[in-house]
């Protein structure tokens, strides 16, 4: 059943710590066993730091094992201080009720919810955090924790050594959390958290709170198919991801790479991987990739006698995008890619090339195009100092509309040369470009 998921677990990275030897046991074990990792919806996508938990409960699946996706519809409007220097701002419910549904279907492009034998399973916790009153909480919850418990917690105790401290709300964190781990554990046979190495409190006070509750719940938690193991939870951590230069991972100068094809271009998201620093390539194939070890060892390899290549980046970045946008976005990118150093746009969406483009310096006119225009007037008011600049440029052979070559000045520019009615693409050269964007698509 799950022979050796440990094992590839650790070889590929994944395992930062366990609660202990059984955590191996259970996963290598004949018999199969539910595990979860939470994913508030702090914003409407996920972004690919969250692919490290996502991909490792796919691994499980596949491994025999049934993943449980977690949504925090309850636990996202108070947020987790976890890694944090200040305070969240608070969602408001309406907000954090279209997050929670954008999430959902993220959750679902890599776990297998219609597999015969062990179907991955999504919940929101809102549907029985959302339950409890406030004395329900304080009696049911509050009373199995100390004070002194809480704050030595180190996602606490960070914050109390600032002068901004913690508020109450976010404090209270841990608390939910574990009652996430209780409800899993008792309806849903569910003995495994797994999260980030930041989560290590919040996991290890869901196993504290059922150790003191379990068998004080009425019978509704279901048998655990391996008596051995009994009444127990166990929980395991997985590395923070950073760069190799220290950057945290999936961080870029426009922010962060989401899932989302609207916040980050499928494009854009290829970019980030192919763009993967030589010594980061081969940890990234192993912690977001299905690739066999022995092929990411060889790919490795390659990388080191040929980096120009860049073989390894471009596995990664094909792996990756496909996963999460299909193999048609990866065509879409690699043409996009292909574009800047030269390539036809024929083959890209005008989103595509939107996202090609913001690679480059960009004129945006208010008027549409009309019915044609100067090549050397618009060479002149973007490429080129001048036109007697553009004039010489022309001469050279080095001037391209749309990467095609232009040869005769006197030409005029048609609307039938634009990009989706309203986009030029002009190229000096073999790598400087400008696009031209005209307000309005132009006739015909």
């Amino acid at each position: 059943m799950g022979q050796g998921c440990f094992a590839d677990l650790k070889a590929r990275g994944l395992v930062d710590a366990t609660t202990g030897p059984e955590v191996e046991t259970l996963l290598d074990g004949d018999t199969g066993i539910s595990a979860y990792s939470g994913f508030d919806p702090t914003a409407d996508s996920l972004h690919i730091g969250h692919l490290v938990p996502l991909l490792a409960l796919r691994r499980l699946q596949m491994s025999g094992h049934t993943p449980i996706a977690l949504a925090g519809g309850a636990t996202g409007l108070i947020g987790d201080p976890s890694g944090k220097s200040a305070e969240r701002n608070l969602l408001t419910s309406e907000v954090l009720s279209h997050n929670v549904s954008c999430i959902k279907k993220q959750l679902s492009l890599l776990l297998d919810f219609e597999a015969t034998r062990n179907p991955a399973k999504l919940v929101d916790n809102h549907d029985w955090i959302g339950k409890f009153t406030l004395l329900d909480f304080l009696r049911d919850v509050g009373k199995h924790f100390t004070v002194n418990y809480m704050t030595a917690k180190d996602s606490v105790k960070g914050r109390l050594d600032r002068d901004s401290g913690i508020s109450f709300t976010e404090f209270s964190y841990m608390l939910l959390q574990a009652v996430d781990f209780q409800h899993l554990f008792r309806h849903h046979d569910c003995v495994l958290q797994i999260g980030g190495s930041d989560q290590w409190g919040n996991i290890t006070a869901g196993i504290e709170l059922i150790r003191r509750t379990h068998g004080h719940a009425g019978g509704e938690r279901p048998q655990h198919p391996r008596p051995g193991l009994g009444g127990h939870a166990y929980g395991m951590t997985m590395p923070l991801i950073t760069t190799a230069s220290g950057q945290k991972f999936g961080k870029t100068e426009a922010g962060a790479v989401w899932l989302s094809p609207e916040r980050t271009s499928p494009y854009l998201f290829h970019q980030y991987f192919v763009r993967a620093d030589d010594r980061d390539a081969g940890r990234y194939l192993r912690l977001f990739t299905f690739v066999p070890l022995d092929e990411i060892a060889a790919l490795e390899a390659e990388l080191a006698e040929s980096p120009d290549k860049r073989s390894a980046q471009k596995r990664l970045a094909r792996e990756v995008t496909t996963l999460i946008h299909g193999e048609d976005a990866v065509r879409s990118a690699i043409a996009g890619a292909e574009l800047l150093y030269g390539g036809s746009p024929s083959s890209l969406t005008e989103a595509d090339l939107l996202a090609v483009a913001s690679e480059v310096p960009r004129t945006e006119l208010s008027e549409s195009y009309g019915e044609q225009r100067d090549v050397i007037e618009l060479f002149a008011s973007s490429l080129c100092g001048s036109k007697g600049e553009a004039r010489r440029l022309l001469q050279q052979g080095g001037m391209y509309v749309n990467n095609e070559r232009i040869t005769d000045g006197a030409a005029p520019i048609g609307a039938g040369r634009l990009l989706f009615g309203r986009y030029l693409l002009l190229r000096s050269g073999k790598k400087s470009y400008h696009l031209v964007v005209f307000g309005a698509p132009a006739d015909g």
